[in-house]
């Protein structure tokens, strides 16, 4: 078994990503260029067929003209498919040089171009907005190198629960041997990247796929599918050929035109499902031969290795299949394809008549392909962090309830050279820290510090610290109530039900690790305290520990009513001069010293200074 910690080359990855860019970039001018010259070659061929075509033609010579054409046609046949090729080369290094900006812009927390996520925002939910899981500047933006929708959701999903500790245990493996093949990442991101049309969900085309065949009681529609477009090219020939007058092509092409019509709903419907899910087929198509290849070791990957040749079948090929059939249906998206195939070959029909011929055979195993791609897709993303950070450690997991440790504990999404990082550590079950201090020193910083890395530990993700141990727990916080005016709700209510909800998850028996900034802000000074202290007090009686912030010193009394259950922490600033220093380091006792009054002085309120 592969060991979880993970140290990539002593090459600092910003210079990997910066030679990266100029490496793919130079390969995109070159192929950019070769491009071009078969763009030239092509027209020239082309050209050439016409001029030799006219020559033999002008001289009676029919059968040389024929040759000339069918020889030049070949030729131009192959043109395009080089060209093609040279393009697709193109734009898999434009692509790749992307992911490196990309990942450059990450380190420089520049996250403002990716997808926030914002559609898995949840106000209810314990922890997402109150930690910036989601939105502008988010984890979310952080980690996301995915490329379906099946893939965000399922990165989203490991960042909104937890995962127990032995599914931590397994996608700690395996990013761990992802991770230090940058390339192997880039390349399975770029495949997928070449089909941008990834929006939709596939499990609903999957769902869709479960319902009764079209063809179900229509067994006379079948030998017509292979009659007509026979009849049609024999009878359109025979008219052209003057073996015939016209009607008969007529009538067979009405005769298509006709099943066309009866059956045009079901075309429709064959066709909007499979266009949806057609660039996702073909991403996955392109991915999934890049881990099939491979030989894997730790047991997360051996297991999706396993799912993707279930039946002895690479999972690659049966998806393959499956989008060139979806691709198919493309050709009525032509005035042209849609008049010409449907009118004399019923393609719409054909079409479907494959895809429930592709069903029978492979659609059993089509979920588990879907999920096990996502699966991939999102350890991919977490093992791109992994090599993004190579400073970040992965976290132990503790078998003592409701433990959290750890060294130089920094916020993740902070992204300045010198990163404050602080010390934590709090173990057992009915323990709370009361974190005191003065404006801006902070103690929501920290608490988010916490509660961020407690959701990457648990995703299966390095955490940005010297080192961490924690046991598995539900992070819940309380830290951005507002008004709802919608709801006529103030901000202190918002935050009461939100308590509530504390209460109500912590009454169901499962660990529960708290992270409440300034709680009650909104009352007055004494029934602030006087609730505080009454939430604690039954929290304690409970499987739940975790942080409070406050500047309610009297709450840290409560050190001494529950000794050994409450312990205090603050965070401090100086005053110098007009200046107002702070160190952000976490520190046993009590805060003796606030800063209010000197910012209201600096804002221009007149303070008196007392005594």
């Amino acid at each position: 078994m592969p060991e979880t910690s993970f140290r990539p080359l002593t090459v600092a990855p910003v210079d990997v990503f910066t030679e990266n860019v100029t490496t793919h970039a130079a390969r995109e001018t070159y192929f950019a260029g070769r491009h071009r010259v078969v763009a030239w070659v092509r027209v020239a061929a082309f050209a050439a067929a016409g001029v030799g075509a006219y020559y033999f033609l002008s001289a009676g010579m029919l059968v040389p003209a024929l040759a000339v054409l069918f020889a030049l046609y070949l030729v131009f046949l192959g043109l395009v498919r080089w060209h093609d090729t040279i393009g697709y080369q193109r734009e898999q290094h434009r692509l790749l040089a992307q992911l490196n900006r990309d990942e450059l812009a990450r380190l420089e927390g520049k996250l403002s171009k990716f997808d926030a996520g914002l559609r898995y925002l949840d106000a209810a939910h314990p922890y997402a907005a109150d930690l910036d899981v989601f939105g502008a500047h988010s984890l979310y933006q952080l980690l996301n190198r995915a490329t379906s929708r099946l893939g965000h959701d399922w990165l989203a999903g490991w960042l909104l629960a937890p995962a127990s500790a032995a599914e931590v245990v397994g996608r700690q493996q395996a990013v761990a041997e992802l991770a230090p093949d940058v390339a192997w990442q880039q390349e399975w991101q770029a495949r997928a990247r070449h089909f941008p049309q990834q929006e939709s969900d596939p499990r609903t085309f999957t769902a869709w796929l479960r319902r009764p065949n079209f063809f179900a009681g229509k067994s006379w529609l079948k030998p017509l599918l292979i009659v007509l477009p026979v009849l049609a090219v024999g009878s359109i020939a025979g008219w052209l050929l003057d073996y015939w007058t016209i009607w008969p092509p007529v009538a067979v092409i009405g005769l298509i035109s006709l099943l066309n019509a009866q059956f045009r709903a079901a075309r429709d419907d064959y066709y909007h499902h499979s266009a949806t899910v057609r660039d996702a087929l073909r991403a996955t198509r392109d991915q999934l031969p890049l881990f099939e290849q491979r030989t894997w070791q730790s047991p997360r990957l051996r297991a999706l290795y396993a799912t993707l040749h279930a039946g002895g079948t690479a999972a690659s090929a049966q998806i393959g299949q499956l989008a060139r059939i979806a691709g198919l249906f493309s050709a009525r998206q032509t005035p042209f394809g849609n008049l010409f195939m449907n009118s004399l070959f019923a393609w719409d029909l054909q079409c479907m008549w494959r895809l429930e011929n592709w069903k029978a055979q492979a659609a059993t195993n089509l979920d588990a392909v879907l999920e096990a791609s996502a699966d991939l897709e999102a350890l991919v993303s977490l093992a791109g962090f992994a090599f993004a950070y190579p400073t970040y450690v992965v976290p132990e997991l503790s078998p003592t309830e409701l433990e959290c440790t750890a060294t130089q504990l920094g916020h993740p999404l902070i992204f300045t050279r010198q990163r404050i990082t602080n010390d934590f550590s709090m173990k057992g079950v009915g323990h709370t820290g009361v974190i005191t201090g003065s404006n801006m020193s902070g103690k929501s910083t920290f608490l988010r510090t916490v509660g961020l890395n407690m959701v990457l530990a648990q995703a299966g993700a390095v955490v940005c610290a010297a080192s961490m141990r924690l046991s598995s727990a539900q992070v819940y916080t309380a830290m951005r109530t507002q008004d709802n005016l919608a709801e006529s709700t103030s901000s202190f209510y918002a935050e009461l039900k939100r308590l509530r909800l504390l209460l109500e998850l912590t009454s169901t028996g499962q660990p529960v690790f708290y992270l409440l900034d300034e709680i009650l802000r909104g009352t007055n000074s004494l029934d602030r305290h006087r609730g505080a202290h009454a939430l604690i007090h039954q929290l304690h009686q409970r499987r739940a520990s975790g942080l409070i912030s406050t500047h309610d010193l009297e709450l840290a009394a409560l050190a001494d009513e529950l000794p050994g259950a409450v312990q205090n922490f603050s965070f401090n600033s100086t005053i110098e001069g007009d200046e107002i220093r702070f160190d952000y380091q976490l520190t046993p006792g009590v805060c003796r010293a606030f800063n209010a009054s000197k910012l209201m002085q600096l804002m221009g309120i007149a303070i008196e200074e007392e005594g």
